[in-house]
């Protein structure tokens, strides 16, 4: 099985990942991966995810390192991979290169971290809708920041080592 979290830094990003590496440990499932889709030079997006801090300009490498550790700070054993749209991409496209690759690696279940997530998966006004429609996998739609574990899952983790340093300079 493999499980895919769609991730933007967001606590209900990181909250998705954690309910992933949770299930994947309890159902004895290595594979988590999380994966980031990055519009290409898009300073205002990456600014309004946090991605940048004030005044700093867009590189794609800084934005990619900064996720993929916050990634391997809450499950040091995930895969990441980044995604890059155009500039400009609307959120459908964010949506479908989501879908794409959650076929792509087979993916079993897809952890999503939504707001507005309402009582009906069509209600869902973001990336997180167009994803959850998809019928090749079950979605998990989080809607709790806060879930207890994560400050002590961030702090001590008795997990393997990172898979990857690829993005860390």
């Amino acid at each position: 099985m493999t499980f895919v979290v769609p991730f933007d830094g967001s606590k209900l990003a990181e909250t998705a990942l954690v309910r992933a590496r949770e299930f994947s440990d309890v159902l004895e499932e290595e594979s988590v991966v999380a994966v980031v889709v990055v519009p290409n030079e898009n300073t205002e997006y990456a600014r309004d995810r946090g991605w940048l801090r004030p005044e700093e300009p867009f590189e794609t490498d800084s934005v990619v390192e900064r996720l993929h550790k916050q990634v391997m700070a809450l499950a040091p054993s995930a895969d990441f991979r980044h995604l890059a749209v155009d500039r400009y991409a609307p959120l459908g496209t964010i949506a479908s290169a989501v879908r794409d690759f959650a076929n792509e690696t087979g993916a079993s279940m897809v952890f999503i971290g939504s707001e507005n997530a309402g009582h009906m998966v069509t209600g869902i006004s973001s990336v997180g809708s167009n994803v959850a429609t998809e019928d090749a996998y079950d979605v998990v739609i989080i809607r709790n920041k806060t879930p207890s574990k994560i400050a002590a899952i961030r702090d001590s983790s008795p997990y393997k080592p990172p898979k990857s340093d690829f993005y860390i300079s």
